[in-house]
């Protein structure tokens, strides 16, 4: 029997000003109205049945609003992920003209992240390297890898690694390789899969077929999913998206989250809404299936990844 994949929602828009999207909602851009908001997504999220909640320190002010709501409310039955790696750098200064966010897996940085992060705990079940990369040494770190594996045998949690570029796969399988003490260290994964980037779905099948716990990021591609006059390259996209959003009475979001749940059926697809009408819509994905035959006519739209990732790239933080 097919596992029945649940929509998590994920803070990374939630918990700062600007973030990399193409869609933009109005939102008074003060840390205030952004925690209001938050504790009424969270809250919201919770009422319309979500359980799974992703966050990370390098989402502005992201993990610590989900710490609030969580010490707050006190839900026996949500599961939470964080991670770690990323600091947070522009301080709310809207328009930031230097890095957003800064890659820095050391030892120190776990260190430091992971005193934040347990107040997340015993609700905390996924702890991740967040986007991982062969570059950044983090596979060959042994004194961060027995850190993590300490972290895994003290808590009960999951070890995860999030992956982002366009050799996710081979990221993946190097974690899969990592033993410390004889034991697999890695059992989560955080992948990119979506319409446009479709080059993990064999090793995430891979993955689930050896109960693997796998979550996907980045289900609506940044915003490209919507029409957009900038990505002349998606219009036969566009148009199918328009006919089966007509056809089963939902938005082209639901469409592109269900592609996900309809040909991976993975653990988790996350939502990344901003406000709790864009949740509610992202869940209307919930409330069909797609056919094989539109399964079948949404994979052929899938970009080369190195294209796909070069796009991203070049996508600024709005």
């Amino acid at each position: 029997m097919p596992k029945q994949t649940q929509i998590g929602l994920g803070l990374a828009a939630i918990g700062r000003p600007e973030y990399i999207n193409i869609k933009k909602e109005d939102i008074k851009q003060t840390e205030a109205v952004f925690k209001e908001n938050a504790m009424q997504v969270l809250d919201d999220a919770y009422r319309f049945g979500i359980r799974y909640f992703d966050v990370a320190p390098s989402y502005g002010k992201g993990e610590q609003f989900l710490i609030d709501w969580h010490n707050a409310r006190h839900y026996p039955d949500v599961t939470l992920s964080t991670k770690w790696g990323y600091t947070y750098m522009a301080n709310w200064e809207l328009g930031y003209a230097g890095k957003h966010e800064v890659k820095e897996h050391s030892l120190s940085k776990l260190l430091e992240q992971w005193k934040v992060s347990q107040a997340l705990f015993p609700k905390l079940k996924i702890y991740q390297v967040h986007s991982a990369t062969l570059e950044s040494g983090i596979f060959t770190n042994t004194e961060v890898l027995q850190e993590l594996h300490r972290i895994k045998k003290e808590t009960g949690m999951q070890i995860g690694v999030s992956t982002s570029g366009a050799n996710q796969a081979e990221i993946i399988e190097t974690a899969l390789n990592i033993q410390v003490e004889g034991e697999d260290l890695f059992s989560s994964f955080q992948v990119t899969y979506n319409v446009f980037e479709q080059s993990t779905f064999k090793i995430l099948k891979t993955l689930l077929g050896n109960n693997k716990t796998v979550i996907i990021k980045e289900a609506l591609a940044n915003g490209r999913v919507f029409p957009n006059k900038n990505f002349l390259n998606y219009s036969a996209a566009y148009s199918y998206f328009n006919l089966l959003s007509k056809q089963y009475n939902v938005g082209v979001d639901a469409i592109a989250l269900r592609f996900i749940i309809d040909s991976l059926q993975p653990d988790y697809v996350l939502s990344g809404a901003l406000t709790s009408s864009q949740l509610q819509d992202n869940l209307k994905a919930l409330t069909f299936q797609l056919t094989s035959e539109d399964i079948h006519q949404l994979q052929i739209f899938a970009s080369p990844s190195k294209a796909y990732w070069d796009e991203r790239s070049a996508l600024a933080w709005r």
